[in-house]
């Protein structure tokens, strides 16, 4: 994909970050090795985050249905009720106080806070569906198409465009996901009906397009609304947010009758009381991994690229999927794998070309400052 303003800027300003705190040399045109390097690790281990916790968190949320559970909302709360672990770390993050620009109104960041807080939530509860009704390798394709969700609301919301190869992208995701659909007959088992199939596969889609929007919509409240260039703010934005998604899946919890019944699920889960609480508990813990990483890759590179990262990988799930819950692997289902990891491939390749493409502007801007400073 063609690197947009909003994300040039972005890569840019990452690496401007690191030239400017570089001390004064002869060689003024040389990036500090260690600062570049310290940047590489930071995004490094935010990919790692993510990778793990989705795959952990999705694994663990198959689990808790495959083996007696049952309440879409509880499976909504543990998405977001693990905040708390992520709170002791803001007490070893002082605020910024480089920034040089006044930070925004209170009213201004509770409303955003409240915002993500709900959006959260909806999309929380549509993925609870998704993974209730459909197995775990289906609910996995499926969710690849937020990079195609992503395209989209990257070119509304963060000036992205589109090239030949991000297209083709696109269309490969498509077709990944009109093979799952029209093999919902081989793939569906007998206790699901075809009805609540269906059900799960679109808000398994509805759950991908609301993903997107809040991606771009947090690079958005990044770059234009918290101005600020500090984990903390990082921190503060998985927190806050999942505090609000939390409360409403808690009063989805109580308003829908599920909680009268979490005590006879617990006893009837197969694996017992306690691998229930533990599956749960890890299910909760996974998912905050997995945002950290998602909103540390937002803050140092674009909410573009944390989507190809997420999307890379959820091929990874279906086959594990396959190995521990027994789910099938048909021919269909294979080539919906290989034309969905295709189109992501199609989609990193841009981002190289990209990348080349800004270091070697990069490379003419450091040349010409180089000459204009000799002269």
């Amino acid at each position: 994909m063609a690197v947009a303003d909003q994300e040039l800027e972005l890569q840019v300003t990452a690496k401007d970050k690191v030239s400017n705190e570089a001390p004064s040399s002869t060689n003024t045109n040389q990036i500090p090795t260690t600062k570049h390097y310290r940047w590489w690790l930071r995004v490094a281990v935010y990919i790692i985050f993510l990778l793990a916790g989705q795959a952990t968190a999705t694994l663990l949320g198959g689990l808790y249905y495959d083996k007696g559970g049952n309440s879409k909302w509880m499976a909504t709360f543990v998405q977001s009720a693990g905040f708390p672990i992520l709170i002791p770390i803001l007490f070893f993050i002082p605020p910024s106080t480089k920034s040089t620009t006044s930070p925004p109104p209170v009213a201004t960041i509770v409303l955003v806070y409240l915002f993500f807080g709900l959006l959260l939530t909806g999309d929380n509860l549509m993925y609870s569906y998704g993974l209730l009704y459909l197995p775990v390798s289906t609910y996995s394709l499926l969710c690849a198409t937020q990079l195609a969700f992503n395209a989209l609301f990257s070119f509304l919301f963060n000036s992205q465009k589109f090239t030949a190869l991000i297209i083709n992208s696109l269309i490969l995701l498509t077709v990944s996901a009109s093979l799952v659909a029209v093999n919902s007959d081989s793939d569906n088992s007998s206790n699901i009906p075809k009805g609540k199939y269906i059900i799960g596969f679109f808000c398994t889609l509805g759950a991908s397009a609301g993903y997107s929007l809040y991606l771009s919509l947090l690079q958005v409240s990044f770059e234009k609304v918290l101005k600020s260039e500090n984990f903390r703010v990082v921190l503060e934005m998985q927190i806050y947010p999942s505090m609000v998604a939390a409360a409403g899946s808690v009063v989805g919890l109580f308003a829908s009758g599920e909680w009268d019944g979490l005590k006879m699920e617990m006893d009837g889960y197969e694996k017992g009381s306690v691998s229930y609480i533990m599956t749960l508990l890890w299910t909760a813990i996974a998912w905050q991994i997995c945002s950290v990483g998602i909103l540390g890759l937002i803050f140092e590179v674009s909410s573009l690229f944390t989507n190809v990262i997420s999307t890379l990988g959820l091929p990874v799930v279906p086959v594990l999927a396959v190995i521990f819950f027994g789910d099938k692997m048909d021919g269909v289902k294979a080539i919906a794998l290989v034309v969905a990891v295709w189109g992501s491939v199609s989609y990193v390749y841009q981002h190289y070309l990209d990348d080349s493409k800004l270091k070697a502007k990069t490379g003419l801007l450091v040349r010409a400052n180089d000459g204009c400073d000799n002269a």
